[in-house]
This record gives C-alpha cells, structure tokens and sequence, in this order.
C-alpha cells in the first residue's frame, strides 16, 4: 500500500485512541519526510539503508514504510484496524446514522495537531457530508486564537479546499469564539457576519459566581452571530489534564435564551467532557431547545468522537430532528443564516 497514507492512517487510528501526541506526530512527521520522494527513489532508499538513517524516521515508521512498499498493509496498522473495528461506545446507532456533520473542529491553525486538509480527508473518510473549522479567536491565546488578520487568511483557505472538495462534501466556515467576561464575542462583527458556523464558549474564569456567570452566557447567546452554544459547564471528568467542576450558572435561564434566539445547546462528544451533564440535558429538552453533537477534534482520528455524543443524545431521547447535525446542510445553512451569503 501506500506508505504515506499508511502512516496517516496509523495516526488517524491513534488520534481515535487519545494515544499521547508525540506518539501520533512520529507517524505524521514520517508521512511528511517521505511524501515528496518518487516511489522508486523510495524504495531504493529502504534497500540500501539510507531511509532508515533519516533524521525523523524511526524504525516503528521504518518497519511501516518498508512493510508498505513490500505491498501489504503494515503490521502495526493491521493491529490498529482490528482494534478499530469496535465502536468507541456501545448504543446511540440510530443518533449516529443519522448524523451528517460536525460543527466544532480544531486544526494546527490554533490548538490542533493538524492542517485543515488532513481533517477534511478524515471528516469525508468518515462519512461526514460537511465539516466546520472553528478554531478559537484571538484572547485564547495559549491556544494560538487567531486574529482577524490571520482569520481573514483561513477562510481563504476554507473557500479553497471546499471548492476543490467537489460534490457531497462541504469544509464550512467557523470559529469557537470565546465569550468574554463581558458577555461580548472575542471577534468583530463583521468578521463574526462572514462565517458560516459561531460556536459560542466561555474557557475563561469558569469558577465565576453563578449570577456574574449567568449574565455572561445570556449575553453571548443573544449575540446575534451566535449559532451553538459550546461545551456549557466547562467541566471535565476525566483525561490527562485532571477533572474540574462544572461552572455554576442559571441554565433555565440559559437554555430558554438558548430556545428564544434559536441557538443550539452542543452535546460535547469528547470523552474528557461529557458536557453537559445529563440532567441539563434534560432541562435543554423541556426548554425547547435545539442541539448539536459535535466532535471537538484537535485530530482528524478525535472526529469519530461524534460516537460518544450519539450514544449520550440516545440515552436521553433527544429527537433527531432537534439535532442541527442530522440536518442537511442546505437546512443547516439556512438555519444559521449564512445560506444567503453563498
């Protein structure tokens, strides 16, 4: 097989596990190093020993390569696959089947592992018929935000890849802006007025008091721009950055401003979230609210999380059709007011 798209595809798999990410990067930094090489040279490089005295080649990498060009699929990988082949949860197929997209995703443009089109490929490898880029805005600065500067040079990027990405699949334009402590979003409203997709979240003084929290969330959800109201509580309940509380805030209020200004409640898919908790989803649903099951991948393998949300979705019979990401993406469009600007 291909040597480069077995490399990918061995990080695709270990992203999907949440193997560490200098593993991952090994088998992306390999896939790099050899993909400009013509086939033959790189044959003849593994033959006479000079592949495996490459700097950024290891022999795990140099086994895959060498294992690839023999023309069978790498051992390491056929492990992967097999291990892969179990679902990530058990339940939820109905919800999963029924998904098409995913409104909240990262890329090496902020706090993600990787470019833009390796997310795409894996979004369309999936099976996913459109996929949002929301990497986060510009006060996130441990997290690389963007500047409307650099802003301004993703979404060129964006109209590029989609228009190469041909029919049935769309990369929509997005960002996860952060709600300030203001309640304002972390980005110009003319910026804000260009993409397609805002997901709105607070990552910032999340221990705030209950009262001074509520009035910032009301805020961003009555920001006009706003279209999913991110990952709500903030909290975490496993993983390697620790467990933290959820923040404390008012979600009646919340969810029935979320309901009045038609703006979806996420049902955060990553494993180390689980946000929100099940009794607030269930509070979201007798507000009336919409939702959207998002992945929150920093890695194309972390898109497949959208299992994890599906199976939590189902456990607390949210209707698919109050779902965003089951809708087509023409109704999806149309529901965040950005069908008009296409």
């Amino acid at each position: 097989m291909n040597p480069v798209e077995a490399l990918n595809e061995i990080a695709f798999w270990l992203d999907r596990e949440l193997a560490p990410s200098f593993k991952v990067q090994a088998f992306r930094k390999a896939a790099a190093i050899i993909g400009p090489t013509d086939p033959a040279e790189l044959a003849a490089q593994a033959q006479d020993g000079r592949l495996k005295r490459t700097k950024g080649i290891g022999d795990r990498t140099y086994q895959v390569i060498t294992q690839a060009i023999e023309g069978r699929v790498p051992d390491y990988l056929a492990d992967l696959r097999e291990r892969g082949a179990h679902p990530l949860a058990e339940g939820g197929d109905a919800v999963l089947a029924a998904l098409r997209g995913d409104l909240h995703s990262h890329s090496e443009w902020s706090d993600g592992g990787t470019p833009v089109e390796l997310m795409v490929a894996a979004a369309r490898t999936l099976g996913r018929e459109y996929l949002a880029l929301t990497d986060h805005s510009p006060s996130l600065t441990v997290a690389s935000g963007l500047s409307a500067e650099r802003l301004t040079e993703q979404l060129a990027l964006v109209e590029r890849i989609d228009a190469e990405a041909g029919d049935g699949f769309r990369l929509l334009k997005g960002i996860e802006v952060d709600i300030l402590e203001s309640g304002e979003l972390d980005q110009s409203s003319e910026m804000l007025g260009r993409l397609d997709v805002v997901v709105a979240s607070v990552h910032s003084k999340l221990r705030s008091d209950r009262a001074t929290m509520t009035r910032r969330m009301l805020a961003g959800v009555r920001d006009p721009h706003t279209n999913v109201l991110g990952h709500c509580t903030g909290r975490l309940v496993e993983g390697s950055r620790g467990t933290r509380p959820p923040s404390e805030f008012d979600a009646e209020a919340v969810f029935a401003a979320c309901a009045e200004n038609d703006v979806a409640v996420e049902i955060n898919s990553r494993p180390e979230r689980q946000d929100p908790p099940d009794e607030l989803i269930a509070l979201a649903l007798d507000a009336g609210c919409l939702f959207s099951i998002d992945s929150d991948a920093h890695a194309p393998g972390q898109l497949d999380f959208l299992q994890y949300g599906a199976v939590r979705a189902a456990a607390n019979h949210v209707p698919v059709d109050r779902i965003v990401t089951t809708w087509p993406v023409d109704r999806l469009l149309e529901w965040t007011g950005a069908s008009g600007r296409r």
